[in-house]
């Protein structure tokens, strides 16, 4: 069996050595490059599974690194490493399309927990294969399994995350979801950046289903969401 593939950017180079080793003894096959363009140049020429991304970095910060990849691969996973919490790093990684940000100093049990998650979410975790959920909104066709919506004839691909909360937001249509809930259930933890990451991907969605003027979603302040669809 395949090993699973990881691209480490980390411009330190001791703690990317560190990094390197314990994802190769933890079953990971890492490639390490230590500044953005050189990581880059990685993942053209490699396959990988997953990108783990320091953001500070020299000749490429991480967001740029991102942000190339995202035109060439919607769907990869992209988990940021930062020294900085501040809230509008978050936001930025999360526009750009990140799956998940961890801020150093970090244990290595912490990361190895979101990077399985992360590969759980994106379907490239080893498991057995489900039989795709499909789901009517109105005039659109929800593949769950697929990561698919379809409407007349137009198909467009969404993220493991965006694919779950819709799969969450249809299970509970034209009834509350509770928030606290969904961010358990798909963030692990209902913290504040959790939070503020769920709101970015229910805009997503609302720009997806704009298209048919029955389709809504509705924020209960303080409550859940709302999926209103005939």
């Amino acid at each position: 069996m395949r090993k699973q593939s990881i691209l480490l950017l980390e411009d330190d180079p001791n703690l990317g050595l560190i990094l390197q080793e314990h994802l190769a003894m933890n079953g990971f096959d890492a490639s390490l490059a230590v500044d953005g363009a050189e990581g880059f140049a990685a993942y053209r020429k490699g396959r990988y599974d997953l990108c783990l991304v320091d953001v500070m970095m020299p000749r490429m910060d991480g967001f740029t690194f991102a942000r190339e990849v995202r035109h060439i691969d919607q769907n990869i996973p992209l988990i940021f490493l930062t020294a900085k919490s501040l809230k509008e790093d978050r936001i930025e990684g999360l526009k750009i399309g990140a799956d998940d940000y961890i801020t150093k100093p970090f244990s290595m049990e912490e990361l190895l927990l979101r990077i399985h998650a992360v590969l759980k979410r994106s379907g490239k975790e080893d498991r057995p294969v489900e039989t795709p959920a499909e789901f009517t909104i109105g005039s659109y066709t929800f593949m769950h399994g697929k990561r698919t919506l379809v409407r007349k004839g137009r198909s467009r691909r969404l993220t493991a995350r965006e694919a779950d909360l819709l799969r969450l937001l249809c299970l509970h249509k034209n009834a509350t979801l509770d928030r606290n809930d969904t961010l358990k259930e798909l963030w692990g933890d209902d913290s504040y950046f959790n939070s503020r990451s769920m709101d970015v991907f229910v805009s997503k969605l609302r720009r997806y289903l704009r298209d048919d003027p029955t389709v809504e979603i509705l924020s209960d302040h303080g409550k859940g969401l709302r999926l209103l669809a005939g």
